[in-house]
C-alpha cells in the first residue's frame, strides 16, 4: 500500500513563500513521476509541476519562475518551493506519484494567499 502525506500549507500574504513537502511510504521499488497538482474552488484540478525519475521537470505556465519542484529518491520525498505567491495561487495542493503505472494521491494541503 502506497501512502502520501503532505505538509507545509498555510495562510500567507501576497509575495510570501511556502514550502510544501510530500513523503511517500509503502513497499516501493521505484517512483517514476512525482508531481504537484492544485484545485481552486469551483475549478478543475490542474498540474502545477512534475518531475520524472530522470529529472525532467515540467511547470504550468502560470507558475514558471516562481515555483520550484525537487525530489529526493533516497528519502522518497518531493517538495515544492513556492515564492512570490499571488492570491490566484490559493488552492488545495495535492501530491501525486506514479508507481508501477499506478497513480497515487495525497490528501491535499490548503494554501491560502491573502492580505
Amino acid at each position: 500500500q502506497v501512502q502520501l502525506v503532505e505538509s507545509g500549507g498555510g495562510l500567507v500574504q501576497p509575495g510570501g513563500s511556502l514550502r510544501l513537502s510530500c513523503a511517500v511510504s509503502g513497499s516501493i521499488f521505484a517512483i517514476y513521476n512525482m508531481g504537484w497538482y492544485r484545485q481552486a474552488p469551483g475549478k478543475q484540478r490542474e498540474l502545477v509541476a512534475d518531475i520524472t525519475r530522470g529529472g525532467t521537470i515540467n511547470y504550468a505556465d502560470s507558475v514558471k519562475g516562481r515555483f520550484t519542484i525537487s525530489r529526493d529518491d533516497a528519502k522518497k520525498t518531493v517538495a515544492l518551493q513556492i515564492d512570490s505567491l499571488k492570491p490566484e495561487d490559493t488552492a488545495v495542493y495535492y501530491c501525486n506519484v506514479v508507481v508501477a503505472n499506478r497513480e497515487y494521491w495525497g490528501q491535499g494541503t490548503q494554501v491560502t494567499v491573502s492580505s
